[in-house]
């Protein structure tokens, strides 16, 4: 099936889950396998339990849950009445719950029982709680078991036009307060056919294990959507990713496909067991999020033998725009543009630059978002034309059509006249056999702009030594002129390293 026409009556959850063989497994989780037949019911009872609460088309349903069969019947119930789903993490403070509440006006919040009293505090008034005692609810709250339970499992969906909007993805919010990307209700379809299946080749075969949290857009996608528009499986588990948690469930449920990050590449490769452990059910492993170190990239490889598809999305464009394919992947690249988009690194005033010229990303695409809510100056920045987004990545395309990352363009620091990108310094120090993590961001001295390193090492090491190490490796002006050793590098909750937090303590 395609959807090419703005005109076209459209539903997500219809579209993905209403085709497939119920008896085939749709989610394995601690609890056993869920059939495609029985998440349907679910997602039809929790569609008729938001309906009652009064969420209907257009209204926005906040889905603040830890991983489970709930969340992903929620996400599909909002979608099958014509709902706009916005997801947050389930463990943020209250301040954060209470900014996303106050920006999105949600109609309904659904939680978990450990993060309903923070948006209790934080002023949500329609909360259905899931796992709690009916007992633990504070007047007005709902208990989503005794809801859903005692409404019927057959619900029609809500067709709305292709071009309505269906799906809200905030950014990070690590150059500031997330914001919403407007995405419309054909987006993940048309994602789904050109990243998920033509150039991923994903097939109902696929059982896919996720390192991040479905909250974070990237692995909800890979997930609890892209598989299921093929009949495949995806895998949910609450707790948090540990090195030793992702090992467990790979020996435990042989996933085909790990949607894995940088980060926890890093700590797989250092687990104690690391040369023993059994990934071979694995025909791929994902990557994206945040930058994959080349040296990273070959030390997994040389580990453990499993390819590494690395890419790059963005909530602004869907999901992924640019990717290796299984059988074609480049150490040090991003891959090729996702057939249906279109990329080009072009300078400050748009125009388009040749092979091998440092430049900002744009990418076109139907799947583009039609902006952000509630922030028109910096949606006429970001989208500069329809189904347009300059990305705000430097990059470089090579003559065979894949593309290298450079770093963000608001990260470059200009030092003794002359840019510098801090990923350049990020990923020579990373090679140090006693630097475990690092970022590099500027600070002001004296009125000049200087480069300083954040640390994180596994052996003492002297700054002197790391300040000689990036000397003899890049540009003699290049090295970091201040080295701060730190415990552990601070991230937003997407896992991403929160490099404004790094600025600000600069």
């Amino acid at each position: 099936m395609s959807l090419t026409g703005s005109d076209q009556s459209f539903n997500v959850a219809e579209r993905f889950l209403d085709g497939q063989d119920g008896r085939r497994t749709a989610l394995l989780t601690q609890d056993g396998p869920t059939s495609y037949d029985e998440l349907r019911a679910q997602v039809n009872r929790a569609g008729n339990a938001l309906r009652a609460l009064g969420a209907g088309r257009g209204d926005r349903v906040l889905i603040a849950l830890r991983d489970g069969v709930e969340y992903v019947a929620t996400w599909f119930a909002a979608q099958r009445i014509g709902a706009v789903t916005v997801e947050v993490y389930n463990f943020l403070g209250t301040g954060d719950y209470r900014y996303y509440l106050d920006y999105l006006k949600p109609k309904v919040v659904v939680a978990d029982v450990g993060t309903a009293p923070k948006l209790r505090e934080a002023g949500a008034r329609e909360i259905v709680v899931v796992g709690a005692e009916p007992g633990e609810l504070a007047p007005g709250e709902h208990h989503f078991e005794t809801l859903v339970a005692k409404l019927p499992p057959v619900l029609d969906a809500v067709h709305v036009d292709g071009d309505d909007e269906a799906i809200w993805k905030l950014t990070s919010g690590s150059t500031g307060k997330p914001k919403a990307c407007r995405l419309t209700a054909r987006s993940p379809w048309l994602s789904f056919q050109w990243y998920a299946r033509t150039a991923l080749g994903i097939s109902e075969d696929d059982v896919v294990l996720p390192v991040p949290k479905l909250f974070f857009g990237y692995a909800r996608d890979l997930v609890a959507l892209f598989p299921l528009g093929v009949g495949g499986t995806g895998i949910l588990f609450p707790e948090r990713s540990t090195a030793d948690t992702i090992f467990d469930l790979v020996e435990r449920y042989r996933p085909t496909i790990l949607v894995n990050v940088p980060t926890m590449m890093k700590a797989m490769l250092e687990h104690p067991g690391a040369g023993g452990k059994d990934l071979s059910s694995l025909r791929f492993v994902t990557s994206a999020g945040e930058h994959l170190p080349p040296d990273l990239h070959r030390r997994w490889l040389d580990t453990f033998g499993v390819e590494v598809i690395d890419g790059i999305g963005s909530s602004e464009a869907y999901h992924g725009y640019i990717t290796n394919r299984p059988g074609e992947s480049r150490v040090g690249t991003l891959g090729k543009v996702v057939p249906g988009y279109r990329a080009r690194v072009v300078d400050d005033g748009g125009k388009a630059l040749p092979d091998g010229e440092v430049g900002v990303l744009e990418v076109s695409g139907e799947p583009v978002a039609l902006g952000y809510y509630r922030s028109p100056e910096k949606s006429a920045a970001t989208f500069p034309a329809e189904h347009t987004v300059r990305s705000g990545d430097l990059f470089t395309r090579d003559e065979d059509g894949y593309f290298h990352y450079r770093g963000r363009a608001d990260d470059l620091l200009k030092v003794g006249g002359v840019w510098v990108a801090p990923v350049e310094i990020e990923n020579c120090l990373a090679t140090h056999p006693a630097v475990e993590a690092c970022a590099v961001v500027g600070y002001e001295d004296g009125g000049l702009t200087r480069s300083r390193a954040y640390v994180v090492v596994s052996d003492p090491v002297e700054a002197a030594e790391l300040q000689r190490y990036v000397r003899e490796r890049l540009a003699p002006y290049k090295y970091p002129r201040d080295i701060r050793f730190v415990d552990a590098l601070p991230e937003t909750p997407s896992g991403k390293v929160d490099r404004g937090r790094l600025r600000d303590a600069a």
